[in-house]
């Protein structure tokens, strides 16, 4: 997961103590940023300029009429303030004589749900707050689910504004006994409930009056004495590698942060994935060289022997490895507006690595209110599932059980460059382990020069009616007469064999075209020049075709001809029946088409007939001597 976007430094005198790092979260306006606002106001921890500076905001932004708005000591972006919601994550530090304290304040917001996540990806604790006049909400389910997804064990329910309610002892009982059911598989150690009111400071740092009937601890006791030891320094050595040190030409280091164990001058240790084994040689600390470093030290290690070792390789214990493999089982938590398409290909970045990753499984959707399995194909904004993703080439990791900083990985839309989704590792596939690259005898250069012509792929892509499979047709009827073998695909035939399965949804125009994708690649293999004709809608598949086949022997054909005109044209008679509404997700119609940025070659409809068209690609082909 994703580091907190800010650091905190301990003053002088708490070095000691034992820092607890927790969140808040919770649904929209039930006051999770006004309970940090009023345990800091009751520490002494607001200068009095910042207390006047908050009365004055109070009066402009404030929601609690004539009373101070603590919240607004945590929402500081201006859209904060005029919404009255939390949008980013807020980070604060505290301390009181028993405990030092790292708070992030997480929105609320369902559209923020991703900064939520970001605030509890390093947290030991979290208070969740609950609305007593609202009980638990969808969201506040979702996101106690996330709190056990990303394996925080310990969980305060803070039954909030239980002023509003008359201090409703029923209420509490009701709210506390509801979470503790819904939570009873999330596998949570410890949830304390306590009936507050943040606005008033009720059971906040002192006991309140008007709850008698609540003999538990008020809050801030409870955060001073709860016990979240962190078990990391017992766990196997673990060092991702971030940085290759190249001080001089005499020197290569290691350098990375140790997430788990201790490592030690002289000690063996295995490279991974590679598999490598050597000794570290020395180990070098902010200060200079040291004779062994632990969990949460940065460190830079040398080692005895000249071991190929890149950024996102891992160090870790020889006798306690990480599995290693390109296909494993996760939680996957979604992110982003657009959807999840499995098929796709994403870009993962897991530890300091990042590679090429596909979802080839969805194996369901976790339903946020009553925590069952549902069938899914896809995954949309905020929602969990679990599935099984294949990747480039073979990481190193641990179950996110077992090692929260090994088992995380996010997943990157290769087009935007947005963070779409959280992942948690489960455990490998067995099938990872059982299948195995069979070396040939005959190479794929040996075949390629028995066809005494170089190997390629040409994709024709564009609307329906545009003319693709009309101009592939005279192509390779051009290329056979030049004693060039060929195979041809084409979108239609190949959906009466190989994807009969496959509809049109956007899920199953994936895994049409990474289909195809991998039959045209085992088809170069043979030494072909293969022509595809598919309308290939999305540019992300197309370009993971490309990265596939290679792009020296790759060339995208954009037959460009204008909606109107294919229109007119309905060779099939499909655009009429779409335009009627008997067909549905019809490209051109109610299903975008997303243009070539830089085809190699753009055949403009206008330009030419379909024979002096496809005489450009066979041109083409020869410029780039293929043919």
């Amino acid at each position: 997961m994703l580091a907190p976007g800010a650091t905190t430094t301990q003053p002088i005198g708490t070095a000691a103590r034992p820092t607890l790092r927790f969140l808040t979260c919770g649904s929209v306006d039930d006051g999770k940023s006004t309970l940090i606002g009023r345990l800091l106001h009751e520490q002494n921890l607001i200068f009095d300029d910042h207390l006047a500076a908050l009365g004055r905001d109070s009066k402009r932004h404030g929601t609690t009429g004539g009373d101070v708005d603590y919240a607004l000591l945590l929402d500081g972006l201006e859209a904060e303030r005029e919404q009255g919601i939390t949008i980013d994550v807020a980070y604060r530090y505290f301390a009181t004589p028993r405990r030092a304290f790292v708070v992030a304040d997480t929105p609320g917001h369902e559209q923020y749900t991703r900064n939520m996540a970001t605030g509890a990806s390093n947290a030991d604790l979290a208070v969740l707050l609950v609305d007593a006049r609202k009980g638990l909400l969808s969201q506040t389910r979702r996101h106690a689910v996330i709190v056990s997804l990303l394996g925080i064990k310990h969980v305060v329910l803070a039954v909030n504004k239980i002023d509003l309610v008359d201090f409703d002892r029923t209420v509490f009982n009701h709210i506390s006994a509801s979470f503790k059911e819904f939570a009873e598989s999330l596998g949570f150690k410890d949830i304390t409930a306590i009936p507050i009111s943040a606005r008033h400071g009720d059971n906040i740092s002192v006991r309140s009056e008007n709850t008698p009937w609540y003999q538990g601890p008020v809050l801030l006791e409870h955060l001073e004495t709860v016990d979240v030891e962190d078990d990391r320094e017992t766990k196997p050595f673990r060092m991702p590698v971030q940085w290759v040190n190249r001080a001089n030409s005499d020197f290569r280091g290691f350098a990375g942060t140790i997430v788990s164990g201790e490592i030690a001058r002289g000690d063996d240790v295995a490279v991974l994935p590679s598999g490598h084994l050597t000794k570290v040689a020395s180990i070098l600390g902010p200060g200079g060289e040291v004779d062994a470093a632990g969990t949460g030290d940065s460190v830079t290690l040398t080692l005895a022997d000249q071991v190929d070792v890149a950024r996102g390789d891992m160090f870790a214990a020889v006798r306690d490895r990480p599995e290693s493999s390109d296909q494993f089982a996760a939680h996957l938590f979604w992110m982003s507006n657009e959807r999840l398409l499995p098929g796709r290909s994403y870009l993962m970045k897991i530890g300091h690595r990042t590679l090429a990753a596909t979802v080839t499984d969805l194996k369901h959707r976790l339903d946020i209110d009553t925590l069952s399995k549902l069938a899914a194909k896809t995954l949309g904004l905020n929602e969990v599932g679990v599935c099984n993703l294949s990747v480039a080439s073979a990481v190193a990791f641990d179950s996110y059980a077992d090692n929260r900083d090994t088992g995380a990985f996010i997943l990157i839309d290769r087009y935007s460059n947005e963070t779409v989704a959280a992942g948690l590792i489960d455990f490998a596939l067995r099938r990872a382990s059982n299948v195995h690259h069979q070396e040939q005898t005959v190479s794929r250069a040996a075949r390629s020069g028995l066809m005494r012509h170089k190997p390629a792929v040409l994709w024709f892509t564009g609307l329906p009616g545009a003319g693709k499979s009309t101009i592939a047709n005279l192509v390779e009827a051009g290329l056979h007469a030049r004693r060039v073998h060929t195979i041809m695909l084409e979108g239609d035939n190949v959906r009466h064999g190989l994807n009969r399965d496959l509809g049109f949804i956007e899920s199953d125009r994936v895994e049409n075209i990474r289909r195809i994708g991998e039959v045209a690649k085992l088809m170069t293999d043979a030494g072909l020049v293969v022509l595809c004709s598919f309308i290939s809608p999305f540019r992300a598949e197309r370009r993971m075709v490309r990265e596939l086949i290679g792009a020296d022997e790759f060339m995208e054909v954009f037959v460009d001809t204008p909606l109107d005109e294919c229109i007119a044209r309905d060779p099939k008679g499909l655009y009429r029946r779409a335009l009627a509404g008997k067909i549905k997700n019809f490209t051109g119609v109610d299903q975008a088409y997303e243009t070539p940025e830089h085809p190699e070659l753009h055949l403009h409809a206008g330009r030419g007939d379909a024979e002096t068209l496809a005489n450009e690609v066979i041109e083409a082909l020869v410029k780039r001597t293929i043919v």
